[in-house]
């Protein structure tokens, strides 16, 4: 597979960034370019775990977002004259004799709840109920008013102890679920896939309901008889429902919903067909269109439809040559092939590619030890493009694997990796491409009909998000392809 690394950076309201318009204005003009950023990125990242896949990097958002979590119990606001919260501040105790119905002891987690994933979820265990049972569990606004049981005031809601009602924004309540007392364990969550609140017991889900409330929400509790005694685990100790099962249901769900959408006969026979092809993988396509001819008859995508078979097919042999050369690491025969084949692409030796495939053999001296001969090949290529602008950050990386015993395990180890030989052999097949006369659309020389499909879905998919308040997880293009995988097994 190719690893062209075609990442959707973009905000979290869906706008690109100002880097991105840069390098989109700078394709214009070099596919290489392109490609270049591409390994300055797998620079940036000096991890080596880049992905393997370029629609694997595909995402929506940021990969590794964080958001601060609850937990525990804030002391400062609450209705602290009815209520004892422990040195933890994960126990609530009523302390006091309730004579009217503001006499709530009501309290919120330290920190609302995040939103930035699938679902967010959190549980009480009743250790008293106390003279009434009136044990509330919920989620409420910033502005709630702590001496009320979540679910009374707007903007709030809660499942109720001692009539198993759900309040939301009212002070009557709806029918709802079980009651529960002493030693049961009752939870609460947000599925914002769904966009739904859900509440169990004693790892069992009661029910959910549409949320409808707006805001940041914060996790809530209430106690109002005396003696009733509450703690509370926003996720310090295992919970009581199965969590993991729950969102592993979910994503299913999607799944499913995805899978029962009925597409035209054969659109996948020719988006993989079309993916062989622009990448130059002509065994692999000739295997794949020898078994697709007892199971799936031959189709042509007519070009209305944003495919023409005849632009991808052009120099199919050149560019599958040339891309194992690379992959093999010969890169001085890949070199000489395109000097004889495309002299126009390489007769500027300070061009994009050219650095490129220079890096390439300096990392293929290292890779097999012949540090002597890198310092050398470093020395009179290299150092040719070591005060160009955007070429002196990638020529440091290389000429720093000459600085350790075990190159692969640094911090520049990245470059040792296949995924680096992959992008100079992505970066030579755009470049091949580009030279087609008939080659109408620019971006047919950086990624194929699939990898433009799939940046598609990616950028709906933030929209959606968008759209519904930036809230639910990120979306994750390998987390999708693999639980399609899991159905199918």
């Amino acid at each position: 597979m190719s690893t062209t690394n075609s990442i959707v950076a973009t905000t979290s309201n869906g706008g690109t960034t100002t880097a991105n318009n840069h390098h989109h204005q700078q394709q214009h003009q070099d596919p290489a370019t392109y490609f270049l950023n591409l390994a300055r990125q797998q620079s940036s990242s000096s991890s080596g775990s880049f992905a393997s896949s370029s629609s694997s990097s595909m995402m929506m958002g940021d990969e590794d977002e964080r958001e601060e979590e609850p937990t525990e119990l804030n002391t400062i606001n609450s209705s602290g004259g009815f209520l004892v919260i422990s040195t933890d501040k994960l126990s609530v105790k009523y302390t006091n004799v309730n004579l009217h119905g503001h006499d709530v002891g009501a309290v919120q987690a330290n920190k609302p709840a995040p939103v930035k994933r699938l679902v967010y979820y959190f549980e009480i265990y009743v250790r008293n109920s106390g003279a009434k049972g009136q044990i509330a569990i919920g989620f409420t606004n910033e502005g709630f008013k702590m001496r009320r049981q979540p679910g009374w005031e707007t903007n709030s809601c809660g499942y109720h102890g001692d009539d198993g009602c759900l309040y939301r924004g009212q002070g009557k309540g709806e029918s709802f679920g079980p009651t529960f007392t002493a030693k049961d364990t009752v939870g609460t969550g947000i599925n914002y896939a769904s966009q739904e609140i859900f509440f169990t017991k004693n790892g069992v889900l009661v029910g959910a309901i549409h949320k409808d409330i707006k805001g940041p929400l914060f996790p809530t509790v209430a106690v109002h008889s005396l003696n009733e005694e509450i703690e509370v685990n926003f996720g310090q100790k295992y919970f009581a429902f199965d969590l993991k099962e729950y969102e592993a249901q979910e994503r299913m769900k999607q799944q499913i919903e995805i899978e029962n959408m009925s597409l035209p006969p054969n659109v996948s026979y020719g988006l993989v067909r079309s993916y062989l092809l622009h990448y130059g993988y002509e065994e692999t396509l000739n295997s794949f269109d020898l078994a697709s001819q007892s199971t799936v008859p031959p189709i042509k995508v007519v070009s209305e439809n944003g495919f023409d078979e005849r632009d991808i097919m052009y120099a199919l042999n050149q560019r599958r040559t040339l891309r194992q050369l690379i992959r093999n690491g010969d890169i001085d025969a890949a070199i000489s092939k395109l000097h004889d084949w495309y002299p126009q692409i390489v007769q500027d030796e300070r061009s994009a590619m050219c650095f490129l495939l220079h890096c390439q053999k300096f990392i293929e001296f290292v890779r097999g030890g012949a540090l002597e001969e890198a310092v050398k090949y470093g020395r009179i290529e290299l150092a040719k493009f070591f005060e160009l602008p955007g070429f002196n950050d990638l020529v440091q990386d290389c000429v720093a694997l000459l600085a350790y015993e075990q190159p692969q395990e640094s911090s520049v180890g990245y470059l040792l990796e296949d995924s680096q030989r992959e992008i100079v052999a992505d970066t030579v097949n755009a470049m091949i491409l580009s030279t087609n006369p008939n080659m109408s659309n620019f971006q047919g020389c950086l990624r194929s009909y699939l990898e433009r499909l799939l940046r598609q879905l990616t950028v709906c998919c933030l929209e959606r998000r968008s759209l519904n308040g930036d809230q639910g997880e990120a979306f994750h293009l390998h987390r999708v392809l693999n639980s399609s995988k899991k159905t199918k097994c």
